[in-house]
């Protein structure tokens, strides 16, 4: 029995009912945050080494990279059971879609430093910092992460069930989870 399985079994089961209800939400949440932690790194690696003068291409090269993640994340794992679509077409569609979502994402940061003048010399380096922060990462994510989860539902992968499902039964017979064949191999 895989670890989520282990997990999920010793859960009561009203919280386990939610879990196992809202699992695509929590995997797309998961990923989003391996993507956030991909992002924050190379942003700030590029952002205080190569491109020091150019935090708006800093951020979406960030973006990009964690883009490629996502794809292949979601793909595998979010987005498991649906799909309804050629692989070749879900991927420019899912590329597409995250271009978009790369354009919400580095606005709110476009915003803060060429509109309210968010940048050295205009303010302190610590407010540029907290401010690009704030306006790129925390609300540009967060408003490309609802985009692209409504997106990636409608468009991207938009037919439920479009791969096989299998259900999990626990030791006294209640329904633990609802799985692919991938996960009963993992």
């Amino acid at each position: 029995m895989s670890l989520l399985y282990r997990v999920l079994s010793r859960l009561p089961k009203p919280v386990r009912d939610v879990l196992v209800k809202h699992k695509e939400l929590l995997k797309f949440a998961v990923v989003g945050g391996v993507c956030f932690v991909v992002t924050v790194t190379v942003n700030y690696t590029l952002k205080f080494t190569v491109l020091n003068d150019n935090p708006v291409t800093a951020q979406a090269i960030a973006v990009i990279i964690a883009t490629i993640v996502s794809y292949v994340l979601n793909r595998e794992w979010s987005f498991r059971t649906r799909g309804g679509r050629e692989r070749q077409h879900e991927a420019a569609l899912f590329f597409l879609i995250s271009g978009m979502g790369v354009a919400l994402n580095s606005a709110p940061l476009f915003v803060s430093r060429y509109m309210f003048n968010l940048e050295v010399p205009h303010v302190t380096l610590l407010v540029q910092e907290v401010a690009d922060f704030a306006s790129g990462i925390i609300l540009g994510t967060a408003i490309a992460m609802v985009f692209r989860w409504w997106a990636f539902r409608k468009w991207v992968f938009p037919q439920t069930d479009a791969r096989p499902r299998i259900v999990r039964v626990g030791r006294r017979g209640q329904r633990l989870a609802v799985l692919t064949e991938d996960d009963e191999a993992a």
